[in-house]
Parts: C-alpha cells; sequence; structure tokens
C-alpha cells in the first residue's frame, strides 16, 4: 500500500508542474469563491484552514478577506502533531516548518468550536478519501475535531479514482475543486 502512496503523490507531483502559478492562483480563486457560498461556510463561526504551499489550493487572500466574519485557525507544525492557533492578520505571521507562515500567539484547544476544517490533500476521491503528504498531520489531528465539517480542497487533476485507505483513515464530509463540488459517498452516521 505505501508503494501505492507513493506512486500517486509522484504523479500528481507531476501534474502539478504541468501548470503555472497563474493557473494555479486563478483555479483557487474560483474554488473559493464557490465555496462562500456553502452553507456550512456561510453558517460556521469557527473556520480551521491553512496557509497554502506554491502547490496548494492558495487561501491565504481568501482567509485575509474574511478575517473581521469568522473566528480563523491556522495549524502550526509542533513536532509529530498540528497545534492550532488563532490567525489574527498576516502581522503576526512567523515563518514555521517547511517555510509556510504560521500564526504566533496560544495555542487553541477547544476543538468543539470548530465548525468548518478545509483539509488540503495530494489528492482525493469521490468517497472523500485523503491522501496526504506522508507525514500523519492530519491523521492525527481530525480525530480531535469531532464537529467539524471536512471539506478537502484540491484542484480537479488532483482526483484519484481511488486512495488507497487505513483504518485510522477519516474520510471527508465534501471535497471540492475549481468546478464545485464533488460528492463523496461518505456518510455521516
Amino acid at each position: 500500500m505505501r508503494q501505492a502512496k507513493s506512486e500517486l503523490r509522484a504523479a500528481v507531483r507531476q501534474l502539478k508542474q504541468q501548470h503555472t502559478p497563474a493557473q494555479l492562483a486563478g483555479w483557487s480563486s474560483r474554488l473559493l469563491e464557490r465555496l462562500e457560498d456553502h452553507p456550512a461556510f456561510r453558517q460556521a463561526r469557527t473556520v480551521l484552514a491553512y496557509y497554502a504551499l506554491p502547490d496548494e489550493v492558495q487561501t491565504q487572500a481568501w482567509i485575509e478577506r474574511w478575517k473581521e466574519q469568522k473566528e480563523w485557525l491556522l495549524p502550526v507544525v509542533k513536532g509529530d502533531d498540528l497545534e492550532l492557533r488563532r490567525y489574527t492578520g498576516r502581522q503576526d505571521l512567523r515563518p514555521g516548518a517547511y517555510g509556510i507562515e504560521e500564526p504566533v500567539g496560544q495555542p487553541f484547544t477547544d476543538y468543539d468550536r470548530i465548525d468548518l476544517v478545509l483539509v488540503p490533500g495530494v489528492s482525493f476521491d469521490a468517497a472523500g478519501n485523503r491522501l496526504g503528504r506522508g507525514k500523519g498531520y492530519y491523521d492525527r489531528l481530525l480525530p480531535r475535531l469531532p464537529r467539524a465539517r471536512r471539506i478537502g480542497i484540491c484542484f480537479g487533476f488532483q482526483l484519484s479514482g481511488h486512495i488507497p485507505t487505513e483504518p485510522f483513515d477519516l474520510p471527508m464530509h465534501e471535497v471540492w475543486t475549481e468546478n464545485g463540488s464533488i460528492p463523496p459517498t461518505y456518510e455521516e452516521e
């Protein structure tokens, strides 16, 4: 299974190299503008998102645009885990692990207050399964967010027919691309 995952990561990495930063930025804007109409986003008070790496859906400007209307949380890499912190503005970010801008300040641990989590991924499938970068950060974080609606976001070319999963993997409730929602077959219990 590890080989299948590593092969899929390599294939998606090659696909990403076929697109310019301007294309990725345009698709990012289109995806996030569509997501603004989602009832889960409109109703959410506390949203966990991420500051993107150059090859991910670019969330930075979008978070900034909505920072006064919602409480935003961003992950901070701490060893093998993600610690959550409030986003208070670009002025309070510092370069962290992997060169990603991370918020300073006190950790946020009131996980039941998180209404929505936007999850990046290397690839997703129609069942809501996610392939990450292989470090397991989100695998360890998502089970701690039982109330949050999990929406995976990626570019359309990152969708796969099937993502190999482990017993501990939590599927997304939905997956979104620049073309809109991919309805997963996952059903809430």
